[in-house]
């Protein structure tokens, strides 16, 4: 299927690896030019580097910036281009009681997960809607709706971002222009990696079985019962990007392999 993406420019910050690095895969595989975002420049020409050599036809740059740093925030949109299709990717976690999580920790993970999002979404939205088409979206989490205790601050930024995909949208009331969210489940991003080798060491296990006690033990509710791949977040992702899905707007779209409860 053509998603009618060809010659489209995306901006997606947090790029340079996991679900973002993934999305930017898939919307070079489908025409579009996109804009990488990470941490630091070694780690945007990483990606750039290994992109170029995957899609030598496709149109790929990279902008270097901290979400926690106010001058590289503000560096960034200053250089940041018209786009014609922005994805809030960018973000962090901590998971510790809630009991023991500072100020400092809260103040932290909504400055980047939040702010990140309203900033940009600020800057690139009225131009879109100039042009009378566009696309936002808010990569939220199913931490929005299940809340672990241990990442009650995390949980609290996700939540958030559904509620300004949702007033953002109001926003585009008879325009081309489209603003959702998408809540991804557990993924097998290099976190997750990280943390089955780890355990698989720590227990003497193979990654295999402390993925089956995860599913079995901590995130019941899944009817995938696995970890969810990068690509199969960001396919989803890239549709909602697309001309196709103009009918979505306002929506919260859940990609988390059944985990979370209610019809809707």
């Amino acid at each position: 299927m053509d998603l009618q993406l060809k010659g489209k420019t995306t901006f997606i910050s947090g790029s340079t690896a996991g679900i973002g690095f993934a999305l930017a895969k898939s919307m070079l595989a489908e025409g579009a030019e996109v804009t990488l975002n990470g941490r630091s420049s070694k780690s945007v020409d990483k990606a750039l580097e290994e992109l170029q050599k995957e899609f030598p036809q496709g149109k790929v740059n990279g902008i270097a910036a901290d979400f926690e740093n106010r001058d590289d925030i503000e560096q960034l949109l200053d250089q940041l281009p018209e786009v014609d299709i922005l994805i809030n990717n960018i973000g962090i976690y901590k998971a510790e009681s809630f009991f023991q999580m500072k100020d400092e920790d809260w103040y932290q993970q909504f400055e980047v997960n939040v702010m990140s999002g309203v900033r940009l979404s600020r800057l690139l939205l009225p131009k879109m809607l100039e042009r009378n088409w566009g696309r936002i979206l808010f990569v939220s989490s199913e931490c929005a709706s299940l809340v672990p205790p241990d990442m009650l601050a995390y949980s609290t930024t996700k939540t958030a971002m559904l509620a300004i995909s949702k007033g953002l949208a109001q926003l585009t009331k008879g325009t081309g222009v489209t603003v959702n969210s998408v809540l991804p489940g557990s993924t097998l991003s290099e976190g997750a990696e990280q943390f089955l080798e780890t355990e698989a060491e720590k227990q003497g296990k193979t990654k295999a079985e402390v993925e089956a006690d995860f599913f079995k033990d901590v995130r019941t509710s899944s009817l995938l019962q696995r970890f969810a791949s990068v690509d199969e977040v960001a396919h989803t992702i890239t549709y909602l990007s697309s001309p196709l899905a103009a009918a979505t707007n306002g929506a919260a779209i859940k990609i988390d392999g059944g985990s979370t409860s209610g019809i809707f």
